[in-house]
């Protein structure tokens, strides 16, 4: 864990028309270990066309099937993106199973260091602003190091499905409603 002033410096904030060459090099990051960084991206896509996009999408306008309104941050610190959050302002039968309110992702690089703890604790925040009083939250059955995060900020785990990627650990996290 780091040390609570290092921890202080983890940002959440909403992407801008200044930001697209770190998000881009993220997204293409993030893609080649199996992780999406920025939802509905192409690269290549007019950055402006993709902001405007992704804050109809926030606002719950022009989503396609089976998507939710979600909250999208990016998970800044020291003017780096080292990683991303959405969270989800309700849930379709599918995310409650695989998913959950909240999702993360942390590049590589920035892995191990505290930044996903201190991002998923600030997520539930967003989470409480848009209504949800406990949140779910979802990482596959094998992955360590998530179920470690998830646990840190309260986490209770409630079951591990299966589902068509394999199991997946289903917790539930207040988020001080």
């Amino acid at each position: 864990m780091l040390p609570d002033e290092r921890v202080e410096t983890v940002r959440l904030r909403p992407l801008a028309p200044a930001d697209e060459a770190e998000a881009t090099a993220a997204h293409l990051e993030l893609a080649a270990e199996g992780f999406t960084f920025l939802f509905g991206f192409e690269p290549g896509q007019d950055w402006g066309e993709y902001l405007a996009a992704a804050a109809r999408a926030g606002d719950g306008a022009d989503l396609p099937d089976g998507h939710v309104p979600a909250t999208f941050r990016v998970i800044e610190v020291g003017g780096r993106f080292v990683g991303r959050v959405s969270v989800r302002h309700r849930l379709t039968p599918a995310l409650a199973v695989d998913g959950g309110h909240i999702g993360y992702a942390v590049r590589a690089p920035y892995r191990g260091r505290g930044y996903a703890t201190a991002a998923l604790r600030r997520a539930l925040g967003v989470a409480r602003d848009v209504g949800v009083d406990v949140a779910l939250v979802t990482c596959d059955d094998g992955n360590v190091a998530s179920a470690r995060v998830i646990e840190r900020c309260g986490g209770v785990l409630v079951d591990v499905v299966d589902t068509e990627h394999g199991p997946v650990r289903r917790y539930h996290v207040g988020t001080g409603h």
